[in-house]
Formats: structure tokens, C-alpha cells, sequence
């Protein structure tokens, strides 16, 4: 993080990335004093309303992200800028996303949590777009044109208006991570009375385990313990508001809803109070780690891992192999996961998978049956990527065997 009072004393010069958190008001002019280096603007965290209109000054940026500000419109300048390909304007109040706000060369568009009722008519001339995230507006239908995205690879449209499903997704070639719950087109929640519903302060919560978009999972113990779970659980609580994915609630349908699975975490039980909603879970053993890192900036939609991660192709076989079957597990209960990827993947010494993370899940068994095997095509084509990432990590030397052969040519079939 920067400082006000660094930029203007010219401390800054040659920095590539400017990161300002200040309760501003206005645009620095300070900035443009970057213009020669700077390719990544963040003033997320501020009061902005308004960015100037000459930004394209800085001729060098790349990124902008102004979370958490005040725009009510998308800033028109960003469209001026020639080389500017990641947007981020979640949480603010905008209503309006005009064609001369989105640059040519877009890739990343973050929009989530503000009121946007529409996007422009012409918004498919993003011929390179691969990650849009619009959950949490006021959507109620897609542009034709989106048609022409045909790059695009993740989409979030949970928590919006739209009367039915759009259609006009199941034509892109690529798309592979898809969340849409939330909508009018959606099926109710289920109660899932089967599970044991327990009382929060039955709970005493301990040291964070987690924490991602939708909540927070604490290790956790039992006050009063009537139905004789383990003595330790994970409880993960789930915040109120909109996430990036969706509404935390439809995430516990969706994971009730799956139920229980060798490779899933198991949950035991559920908390639905009004002021309170969290999910009981076993508690993953310490030996499982993550199987990869979240995309980098770089990457935009596919996973990073460590530089010297690498597996055995007979490793790589058994770690598909299961997650291959949870993927024809969630078809079987019409839930899609919507989140598909190496960094919700925990994993032992063994091999042996444990998946978790629903917040992007979706359940889609009230939809038409051509809407239901096209979104299935969309999560194995997760699957293909995760199948692709998983190959990148293999051993030099078995990169020639069958068996690789084999799993490279199942990636996309």
C-alpha cells in the first residue's frame, strides 16, 4: 500500500503498480506524474465517483481496479484507454455500463454488487473476454451479442433478475465455470430437512481454519453435543451479503443438496437462525493440503502452483480418476459446481481427494433437459482444464507414456 503523501513527493516514480487507500474524494493529479511506468491503478477503497477524462494519459495501464468507491456509471475514460485489458468496479452503486466505458481488448470485467440492470447491445465486440463477474445486479436478460465472447471461460451471474436461463451460454466454446443461482429462473431452496439442524450456541467457536468469499470455517466445539458428532467439527459461517459467487445461502443448498461423497467434505449438519447461518462440517485431517493456488492476474481464469510441483503419472491418474467421478456425482444431482479447480482441491499423501467449496454451485434440475446436458458439457469442460492443469505438473520422464497419452487425449474429448 502507498501513501498520498509519498506521490506527491515524487517518491513514486517508476512504480509499475500504485496502490492508494486514502478516503479520496477526487483523482489524484499526481498520478499522471506515473504515466511513463504504471500499469496497475489501484484506488479501491475510497470515495471516488468519477475518474478524469484524459486517463488515457497513462498510456502504459493495463489494470484498474476502484472497489468499493462511489461510481454510479462505469467511467467512460477507461474506454479511452488503448491498453487497458482488467476492470474491477465491484461495490459501488453503478446502474449504467455504456459501450464507450469497455475497452477493445478487455479480458477481465468485474462488476459484482452494484445495480446494473443491462449491458450495452454491442457488448459481444469483446471478442478476448475471459472472465466476467456480474453476481449481485439487476440483470434481467443478456445481450445477443455475448454470442460473439467466444474466448469467454468464467462467467458469475448468480443474484440477478433473470426470468429465465440464458440460453446464449451454451453456445460458447469455452466456458467452463458458470454460476447462476439466485435468479428467478431458479429453483426454490430446499428446506433438506434430512439433515440435523443444531442450535448456534450449542457451538464453541476456536481459531480460524479459512475464510473465503461467502465465510468464514473456524475449528469448533460442542457445548451441548445431542447427536453425537466428533467432539471437533469445522463450522463455517456465512456472511449475509452478496459474494462474488452468489448469495451465501444458495452455497448451503447447493452443498446440502450433494450430500455426501468419499471425496467431498462431509457435512453434518446445519444453523438457521435468523441472525445466523453456518454449516457443520467434518473436520479435514491436517495431512491434506491444497492441490493448487488461485489464478494470478496473469493467468486471469486458470490456476498457479508452486514452481517445483510435480507429480507421477500414476499420481496424476488417480487424482482425475476421482475427480472425474465427483464430477459425474454432482450430474447425478444436478448440481453444478460452477468452481471446478485445482485451489478447491485438498489432498494426501496418498492421492486421495477431498473437494469442497460450493459458492459458486448452482442446482439446475428444474431447467429443460437441453439446458441441463448443456450445462453438464460446461463442467466437464472445467474438468478438461483441471485435467490440462494436472498434466503440466507431470514428471518429465513419464511424459511419454501411455497413460499420459491417454489422459491428454481425455482432457477435451
Amino acid at each position: 500500500m502507498h501513501t498520498l503523501d509519498q506521490l506527491n513527493r515524487g517518491e513514486l516514480k517508476g512504480v509499475v503498480r500504485l496502490q492508494l487507500s486514502d478516503n479520496l474524494t477526487t483523482f489524484p493529479e499526481a498520478i499522471f506524474d506515473l504515466a511513463d511506468s504504471l500499469e496497475i491503478l489501484d484506488l479501491s477503497n475510497n470515495k471516488l465517483s468519477e475518474l478524469p477524462a484524459d486517463l488515457s494519459r497513462l498510456t502504459k495501464l493495463r489494470i484498474v481496479f476502484c472497489s468499493n468507491n462511489c461510481f454510479t456509471h462505469l467511467p467512460e475514460a477507461l474506454g479511452r484507454c488503448e491498453n487497458l485489458e482488467m476492470i474491477g468496479f465491484k461495490s459501488n452503486q453503478i446502474t449504467r455500463v455504456s459501450s464507450d466505458s469497455l475497452p477493445t481488448l478487455t479480458r477481465w470485467l468485474i462488476l459484482t454488487d452494484n445495480k446494473i440492470t443491462s449491458l450495452p447491445k454491442d457488448f459481444g465486440r469483446l471478442t478476448r473476454l475471459q472472465k466476467l463477474a456480474l453476481a449481485g445486479n439487476r440483470l434481467t436478460t443478456l445481450p445477443d451479442s455475448i454470442v460473439n465472447c467466444r474466448n469467454l471461460e468464467l462467467i458469475r451471474l448468480s443474484a440477478n433478475q433473470l426470468a429465465a436461463f440464458p440460453d446464449v451460454l451454451l453456445t460458447l466454446p469455452r466456458l467452463a465455470w458458470l454460476a447462476f443461482s439466485g435468479n428467478p429462473f431458479c429453483a426454490a431452496r430446499d428446506p433438506h430437512n434430512e439433515f440435523k439442524t443444531v442450535p448456534f450456541r450449542d457451538l464453541e467457536l476456536h481459531q480460524v481454519l479459512g475464510q473465503g468469499a461467502s465465510g468464514v470455517i473456524s475449528l469448533a466445539t460442542w457445548r451441548e453435543n445431542p447427536f453425537h458428532f466428533s467432539d471437533s467439527v469445522a463450522v463455517k459461517v456465512f456472511k449475509g451479503e452478496v459474494t462474488s459467487d452468489g448469495y451465501p445461502q444458495d452455497e448451503l443448498d447447493a452443498c446440502l443438496a450433494v450430500g455426501s461423497h468419499k471425496n467431498l467434505v462431509r457435512p453434518l449438519a446445519k444453523v438457521a437462525e435468523v441472525d445466523c447461518s453456518a454449516l457443520v462440517m467434518e473436520l479435514i485431517p491436517a495431512h491434506y493440503t491444497n492441490l493448487g493456488q488461485p489464478p494470478s492476474l496473469a493467468s486471469c481464469t486458470r490456476d498457479t502452483f508452486a514452481q517445483d510441483q510435480q507429480f507421477s503419472v500414476d499420481k496424476i491418474a488417480r487424482i482425475i480418476e476421482q475427480v472425474d467421478q465427483l464430477v459425474a456425482y454432482f450430474c447425478e444431482k444436478k448440481v453444478s459446481h460452477g468452481d471446478l479447480y485445482a485451489h478447491n482441491t485438498l489432498i494426501n499423501e496418498e492421492g486421495h481427494v477431498l473437494f469442497g467449496d460450493f459458492g459458486a454451485a448452482s442446482r439446475y434440475g428444474n431447467l429443460s433437459l437441453q439446458q441441463q446436458q448443456g450445462i453438464e458439457q460446461i463442467e466437464r469442460r472445467a474438468l478438461g482444464f483441471f485435467i490440462d492443469d494436472m498434466l503440466g505438473l507431470c514428471v518429465e520422464a513419464d511424459r511419454k507414456s501411455d497413460l499420459y497419452i491417454s489422459l491428454r487425449s481425455h482432457a477435451f474429448s
